[in-house]
């Protein structure tokens, strides 16, 4: 006997793991159906009953699924004690139970008799479902868990078997009924062996021959109980909200009532609201709300910005006007446990809001436990984590979501009671009952219960618009924001389960007016009444406040005659430390050193930072102890003599002229900001220190918000709004350097002003696709709306945070994702002003690499660098610079800078600090007057003679914001903080700030003899320029560490080189371009070797550079670490050698395979690399066999027993013998190198090649990444061909894409119709080729008259093989006039004479002292030209050129 059943419920558990006896957590039973067939299939009889809910409702969202109201429950329904006897008579009659996914009806069942005392009579039943693996694999749904098939519905399951669908679904006789045929079918076909019936063979063998047709339904009539429950509420007439009438004076309390937000998200909802806090602000005072209020989504993101706006607004406002009060608060996930990981719970969103600071620092303890313990999906919380942290907060129901809202809507109103009851308890009158009203039929249903129950318990009510976004016009734009964070297109419909995405139902949720809302709770005035309560307990507080620093702790044995003040006992330190570490630094300690360091120690007690300084030089000796390179300083903070002399920086400031008013302005208290470099391999040394030092709670990094640029936006809408990929991209390539934002509201003329020509003439074919009404013009519209979104959390790449106690007292914080520490929710914009010590180490390459240089000198030469000890005024470093020799060569190594060095010629280091200064866009354009002031050519003017003295090292140019400082003190008598406000006045472009200014400059300068003309002329040329003027210190401290790297290029090439291509080994691209430069220096660069090489690049006995093993894929570190450790006595003499000595776990098979490939094994005498690939008969590669020797040899070695192999290992040579095979030819070895190390190392597959790519080519390949400025350009490119497909379109025409590479980069080309025709035969893997093509403009679109991206043409094909005999027509040989000799003529007659051909022969005669060229025809001999000549002429130094 089978009993099929079925029930329909309240909803779904909150844990479906939680056990029956838990009455709370499984829904109730409110329809129970079921069937009882015989053994053939037979129906005995069928029941269906409704149950009576006793104690509890249906909730609205259950009604909505299956239809039974609680009034039809109530009328129509028995007792649920009938029903489970009925149900348990059933059960003794049967042997097996089925259903679909019937786990669920016997946990709601099993619950229901435990309920009402009885046993559970379904516990341990055999079993039979129709939704298992086996009808997942049958139906073969994508979608399921780990990329299953997923399991089916009832209806999909139905659908399948019977091929007609199944729409009763949710009404428990018809799904007994659908469950019964797809039971009985399953087993008629055979398709299901279920658990139950392992050791019942008989029964389904006997089902198998009595069902010999399709089974059918036993014809019940299904009642819709939908409609059912429509047709009794219509004849009950309840209202679905008590309404009132109310009064004219309540009426006029409404109207003089304000309105205020209470539950308002901002763009830090990432990807959830796309209101901008400027925006929510705008929108508050325009509607003259006397407050405003910020709920994000768990976190505090925007907290900060938030309170900044609010005050920056209301400092804006007039006298006497009322300020805008902001009201901060989170829209918290709180479920049952946040530590819970073993299943989801999203938890419900309750709104709490900060009452003053205490509240705010809370709200701030809870996000941070949130983000840092809570979060599994979404950041959480829990009722625990509340009760601790509830004081100073008010509490608000939230939305549908919420927990009081979603218990009525899903479990039932007794639950929710419960639920307000525990809120009231802990929050009595601080909690409120939100009500909502955006038009939709479920709210309507929970604001009736909400009413009843904020009657019943004393709660007031709040009248609230839960605000996505700031005008209804934004509706589409944040419906398409919420389709970028699920990955969605806009098309797909809004709802629940697979085909279905999230999104919100109507466009009600926006910033709504008070009038608006108003209007909405018209019948409810309480509700808007009671918001001037909530505003009247918020006090207005301020997140900003005075840097904290961390306790710096002074060692117990400095005795000092300072009072116990820890500023006092710090000024005290900072001053011992500083005055022996001038001893150290200088010889003699003259008055301009005392001043210098007594003036500024003065302004560091003054400004109160002596403990930073502590904390920063701590840091830093720290560092040098652990071995981690340290840069000679960065920023401004290199102009401190306090911070040379305790160390933190490395050049001297009164040497060079650098201000520590630049750093630190005596006149004005601003945190001081000392950026430190460190190489970036020691930075996490540094990182631990810090943690290890202050404690993980006290140390943070900065969170940073990626948000949506102008082409990111217009790329992610795109996708939303499904435009074609293509489309998207050329859209997104018109966007030029400017905001969306202002390419659709500025005039042409301002446009124009701001950009190229080129810019200009995209930005009008953007505005005009922004004008249409097409997908395009919608993409934009869209984009412009969504620009500036939050699209992303990041961390700061330098920014640490450090605070004197836990850190969560401070500021609130989150978990990241790509580091073990924390980040703070507040970013780097206002950190600082947050009170919060901010300090940037930064990893610096550079450093790492000069580290690096040194250690292979060492390693080499036996030499110990210095690099701070390096001279100024070495002649070979001076003469690479001269050179342009650059490459590599920090701040120094771009093609415009290396033009320039060659023309200034620099012999002395205030060159190389100005040019590293003046090479940026700006101030470019004084370069050629630096460089002929510098050479004589262009005369050097002061406007004034006491200018000299620091204009005289850049020749009479400011270059530096320092030259502006000095003579503004110089000529005008400003104090230094009078002349650092000058530096940011004129830097910043502040027009108030210089109005006051120069007054003062020209006021001083009279006083002090200058001529008014000539003052105001200096003024106006600052003006000018100052804005480019650079920062000294900063230009001072890179210029020295770019001079370190010259230095060891010039005198330590090799060493040098190896160690910058040790520090790309991660970029192939780099390691191409700086081993090319290697070439050019006369640097060999050998590919990798077991005997020399090391993880990094190295340099060999013989002053080549060796390959890196670290640099082969599937080499891991393991590996080259026990190659290296076991070579240290003596070299591998073979393959057999390596593996009996290396440890094979480390290096494991994968390992072997690539270094063969790469040509690690080539130095072994007598071998090649095809033989350790050779099969050798049995199919098993020489080298898995020489590694499983290996492994047995190193077993017999470690055991105690005798010898697997005898007492003579040799044996075993005799028996393993390297087998003979074919070495492979140059192309294949080749390309198997760049298989596992991303390059060709020992050649390139053109190499052959290079006379017909240098003449006969007149493009590389990666110029073609930029068609658009080579429209209507011929091109001849040429290359090897790499990877083909031969492809055919949807009309059956064939077409192809291919790969070529020349020396420089790949370019996919794909080519169609007659031209795929015509050339298709040249296209072949390993061809080499040359291309001749033209670039067309692309194609107009015929309705929209716009050009598509430009398009390949191709012209001819040719075998790079035939390209010089084919396009050779002459040969000219370059002859100076001065070095001919009748001999070498002679000489050169004769070897021409092997090389007779029919080409012409021409010769330039030069006289290059005269500049004069002469052209001659040689008359009687023509040559062949061909390789073999060219090599020839080249060898013997005979300069040509062809054609």
């Amino acid at each position: 006997m089978f009993l099929i059943f079925d029930t329909e419920t309240t909803g779904l558990p909150r844990n479906w793991n939680a056990p029956l006896t838990d009455a709370d957590n499984w829904p109730r039973c409110i329809q129970i159906a079921w069937q009882l067939h015989d053994n053939d299939g037979s129906c005995l009889f069928h029941e269906d009953y409704l149950v009576v809910p006793n104690g509890f409702v249906i909730p609205y969202d259950a009604e909505k699924i299956h239809g039974i109201s609680t009034a039809l429950a109530l009328e129509e329904g028995i007792s649920l004690a009938e029903v489970l006897e009925k149900f348990q008579q059933a059960i003794a009659q049967c042997e097996f139970i089925g259903g679909h996914n019937v786990g669920f009806d016997l946990n709601i069942m099993g619950a229901e008799f435990l309920r009402l005392g009885d046993e559970n009579p379904l516990e341990n039943f055999p079993i039979i479902d129709t939704c298992t693996e086996e009808t997942a694999t049958l139906c073969q749904l994508p979608g399921g868990r780990g990329g299953k098939f997923k399991l089916p519905t009832l209806s999909e399951l139905h659908h399948h078997l019977f091929e007609a669908p199944f729409e009763e679904a949710h009404n428990a006789t018809a799904d007994v009924e659908a469950t019964t045929r797809c039971f009985f079918e399953l087993f008629r076909k055979g398709l299901i062996r279920p658990e139950a019936l392992k050791n019942r063979e008989d029964i389904l063998q006997h089902l198998t021959e009595v069902l010999d047709e399709p089974v059918k339904g036993i014809g019940l009539k299904h009642r819709n109980l939908k409609d059912a429950s429509k047709q009794l509420l219509a004849s009950s007439e309840t209202p679905e909200e008590p309404s009132k009438t109310i009064t004219d004076a309540e009426e006029e309390i409404l109207q003089n009532t304000p309105f205020v937000h209470l539950h308002t998200h901002s763009q830090y909802s990432v990807l959830q609201s796309t209101s901008r806090i400027k925006d929510l602000v705008k929108a508050a005072a325009d509607d003259q709300m006397p407050a405003v209020t910020l709920t994000d989504h768990a976190n505090l993101m925007g907290a900060f910005h938030f309170i900044k706006a609010v005050k920056n607004h209301n400092a804006d406002l007039p006298e006497g006007t009322v300020h805008l009060k902001p009201i901060l608060g989170c829209e918290f996930y709180v479920c049952e446990d946040h530590q819970d990981r073993s299943r989801r719970d999203n938890g419900y969103q309750i709104v709490f809001i900060a009452k003053n600071k205490k509240g705010y620092e809370n709200l701030s303890k809870m996000s941070s436990i949130a983000y840092t313990q809570g979060f599994y999906y979404v950041p959480r919380i829990d009722k625990k984590i509340v009760e601790e942290y509830k004081s100073d907060l008010m509490v608000l129901t939230g939305n549908l979501n919420g927990e009081v809202p979603s218990k009525i809507l899903n479990v039932g109103d007794n639950q929710a009671e419960e639920a307000l009851q525990w809120w009231k308890s802990q929050f009595g009158e601080d909690l409120y009952i939100e009500l909502m009203r955006h038009q939709q039929e479920d709210e309507k249903r929970a604001n009736q219960v909400l009413i009843q129950l904020a009657q019943k318990h004393g709660v007031k009510l709040l009248a609230t618009n839960n605000s996505y976004y700031t005008s209804k016009a934004e509706a589409n734009a944040h419906d398409i924001l919420l389709c970028v964070k699920e990955g969605e297109k806009q098309a797909t419909p809004i709802g629940r389960g697979r085909g279905f995405r999230f999104g919100l139902p109507n466009q009600e949720y926006y910033f709504k007016s008070q009038a608006e809302m108003k209007s909405l709770f018209s019948d409810l005035p309480e509700a808007i009444i009671n918001i001037e309560e909530v505003i009247n307990k918020v006090e207005t507080f301020d997140l900003a406040r005075e840097v904290l620093l961390p306790k710096f702790d002074i060692p117990d044995d400095f005795s000092t005659d300072a009072s116990n003040d820890l500023k006092d006992r710090e000024n005290q330190f900072l001053r011992y430390l500083t005055l022996e570490g001038a001893k150290r630094r200088y010889s003699t300690i003259n008055d301009e050193i005392q001043e210098r360091l007594d003036f500024e120690l003065e302004v560091i007690a003054n400004t109160g930072y002596p403990g930073y300084f502590l904390i920063v030089q701590d840091l830093i000796a720290a560092a040098r102890e652990m071995g981690v390179s340290v840069g000679p300083g960065r920023g401004s903070a290199a102009g401190s003599v306090v911070a040379y002399c305790l160390g933190i920086t490395n050049l001297d400031p009164i040497k060079y002229d650098l201000l520590f008013e630049r750093f630190l302005n005596p006149d004005r208290v601003s945190m001081p900001d000392i950026d430190i470099d460190f190489d970036d391999e020691g930075r996490g040394k540094v990182m631990d220190y810090v943690i290890e030092k202050y404690g993980a709670n006290q140390v943070a990094q900065i969170i940073t918000y990626g948000t949506m640029a102008a082409k990111s936006s217009i790329r992610d809408t795109a996708r939303v709004l499904d435009l074609s990929l293509g489309d998207a991209d050329r859209i997104a390539k018109l966007v030029p350097n400017m905001k969306l934002a202002k390419i659709f509201s500025l005039e042409d003329k301002e446009l124009k002003e701001n950009l190229r020509s080129d810019e200009f003439s995209q930005v009008k074919e953007l505005q005009e696709i922004y004008e249409g009404d097409d997908l395009a013009g919608q993409t934009l519209q869209q984009a412009k709306v969504l620009e500036g979104s939050l699209r992303n959390t990041g961390t700061h790449a330098c920014g640490v945070i450090i605070t004197p106690d836990d850190i969560t007292n401070f500021v609130p914080i989150a978990s990241a994702k790509d580091s073990d520490l924390n980040v703070t929710q507040f970013d780097n914009a206002v950190v600082e002003e947050a009170g919060l010590l901010k300090m940037d180490f930064l990893g610096l390459k550079t450093l790492t690499l000069i580290k690096d240089t040194v250690k292979l000198v060492k390693y080499r030469h036996g030499i110990d660098l210095n690099p701070d000890e390096f001279p100024l005024d070495d002649q070979l470093t001076y003469e690479l610079f001269q050179r342009g020799d650059t490459v590599g060569i920090f701040q120094y190594e771009s093609l415009g800078m290396q033009k320039y060095l060659k023309d200034l010629k620099p012999n002395v280091f205030a060159d190389l600090i100005a040019m590293n200064a003046l090479y940026r866009p700006g101030p470019l354009e004084y370069i050629p007057s630096f460089v002929a002031r510098k050479k004589g050519e262009e005369e050097i003017k002061y406007d004034l003679p006491q200018m000299e003295e620091y204009l005289k090292e850049t020749y009479g140019i400011t270059v530096y914001q320092e030259q502006v400082m000095l003579l503004s003190q110089k000529l005008a008598g400003f104090s230094k903080g009078e002349a650092d406000l000058l530096r940011k006045a004129m830097g910043k472009k502040i027009f108030a700030l210089l109005q006051k200014l120069k007054p003062k400059f020209i006021e001083g300068g009279e006083a002090n003899n200058h001529p008014k003309e000539v003052l105001n002329k200096i003024w106006k040329d600052w003006e000018a320029f100052a804005s480019y003027a650079f920062n000294k210190s900063h230009s001072t401290c890179y210029a020295w560490i770019g001079y370190q790297t010259a230095y060891l290029k010039a005198h330590y090439p090799a060493e040098y080189m190896a160690a910058v291509l040790s520090n790309n080994m991660n970029d192939i691209k780099q390691v191409t371009f700086f081993m090319e430069e290697c070439r050019r220096m006369g640097v060999k660069v050998l590919g990798p070797d077991v005997n020399e090489s090391f993880y990094k690049f190295n340099v060999n006995e013989e002053n080549a550079i060796r390959f890196g093993m670290g640099a082969i894929k599937g080499v891991g570190k393991g590996a080259v670490e026990t190659i290296i450790d076991h070579r240290k006595d003596a070299h591998y003499e073979s393959i057999f050698d390596v593996v009996k000595k290396v440890d094979l776990r480390a290096a494991n098979k994968k390992a072997f395979e690539n270094l063969a490939l790469a040509g690690g094994f080539d130095s072994f005498k007598g071998t090649h690399r095809a033989q350790y690939f050779n099969p050798d008969g049995d199919g098993v590669i020489f080298l898995e066999k020489v590694i499983r020797f290996g492994s047995k040899f190193q077993e017999s070695q470690n055991s105690a027993q005798t010898s697997l192999f005898g007492e003579n290992t040799d044996q075993v040579y005799q028996e393993l013998v390297i087998p003979q095979s074919e070495p492979w030819d140059n192309l294949g070895k080749l390309k198997k190198e760049r298989e596992v190390v991303g390059i060709y190392i020992s050649g390139h597959p053109l190499d052959d090649f290079k006379k017909e790519m240098r003449w006969f080519t007149n493009a590389k390949l990666s110029q073609l990444k930029d068609l658009n400025s080579l429209v209507n350009k011929n091109l001849n490119v040429g290359g090897i061909v790499n990877e083909i497909q031969h492809l055919e379109s949807r009309n059956g025409k064939g077409w192809g894409r291919f790969t070529l590479e020349d020396f420089s980069d790949q370019f996919e080309f794909r080519i169609f119709g007659e031209e795929y025709l015509k050339f298709k035969h040249f296209i072949s893997v390993n061809q080499f080729v040359r291309i001749k093509i033209n670039i067309k403009e692309g194609w107009r679109n015929q309705e929209t008259g716009r050009l598509g991206d430009p398009r390949i043409q191709f012209i001819s094909f040719e075998m790079l093989h035939d390209a010089l005999s084919k396009n050779s027509k002459k040969l000219t040989l370059q002859l100076d006039i001065r070095q001919v000799k009748s001999e070498s003529i002679r000489q050169l007659k004769k070897e021409l004479n092997g090389f007779k051909g029919d080409k012409l022969l021409f010769f330039d005669v030069i006289d290059s002292e005269k500049q004069l060229k002469l052209t001659l025809a040689s008359r009687k001999q023509k040559v062949a030209i061909s390789n073999e000549l060219l090599s020839h002429l080249e060898e013997k130094r005979w300069h040509y050129k062809l054609n």
